[in-house]
This record gives C-alpha cells, structure tokens and sequence, in this order.
C-alpha cells in the first residue's frame, strides 16, 4: 500500500486479449450484417440488421468505453441516454404508424391546380 493515497484512482486494467477479442466480434458482426443484406429475408431484414446493430453497440459501449467497469454516474448517463432514445423512437414511430397511408397515392399534376388556385 506504500506510495498509494486514500484518494487514488483505481482504474481496472483490461487485457488486450479482451479488446482484441471484442475487436474480432465487431468485424464478425460487420461481416455478419453485409452477408444478411444479400439475403432476402422480407420484412424481417430490417429487424435482423437493427438486431446485430444493437449488439455491436452495446460491446461498443461495454468494452471500448469501459461502461461496464464503471459505476455511478456514467451508467446513470448511459440510462438516461437509452430513455431518451426509447422517447424519441416512440413519438417518430406514433406519427409514422397514425397516418393514413393510400396504396395507389395520385399524381402530383392532380395537385397542381389546386396549388395554382392558392397562389392567385
């Protein structure tokens, strides 16, 4: 305990197999999601995509910035930046999903006299 304050910073010290290892997670992940995009899948592309998106973002997060090894605050800021995203996903997706959608929408010249009529 020679040489070290009461109030040092202990940091954790992480391997750089750990960083290397997550390194080759994200190029797999990468590799992953261009082979994914070839397949058609329908709907469900979006989904898979977003899936290994948020997965290599949370190792990202996790490892790169060192959020798992820390406590207090920067996890509260952490928290509190996923609220804000899940806010801002819910007010975009509740406008998206309450319009009203034609299948076969008209032509923009059937628009067009009606502007013409406004702008006399």
């Amino acid at each position: 305990m020679a040489g070290h304050s009461e109030h040092s910073v202990h940091e954790h010290i992480v391997p750089v197999s750990t960083y290397i290892g997550v390194f080759v997670a994200l190029l797999v992940g990468t590799a992953l999601t261009t082979w994914i995009a070839y397949i058609d899948l329908g709907r469900w592309n979006t989904v898979v995509a977003l899936v290994i998106a948020v997965a290599k973002m949370l190792l990202v997060i996790l490892f790169f910035m060192h959020v798992k090894y820390n406590k207090g605050l920067s996890r509260i800021v952490i928290v509190a930046a996923f609220f804000w995203l899940g806010i801002m996903m819910t007010l975009s997706l509740s406008d998206e999903l309450t319009r009203s959608w034609e299948l076969n929408p008209s032509a923009w010249n059937m628009i067009l006299p009606f502007l013409s009529h406004l702008l006399r």
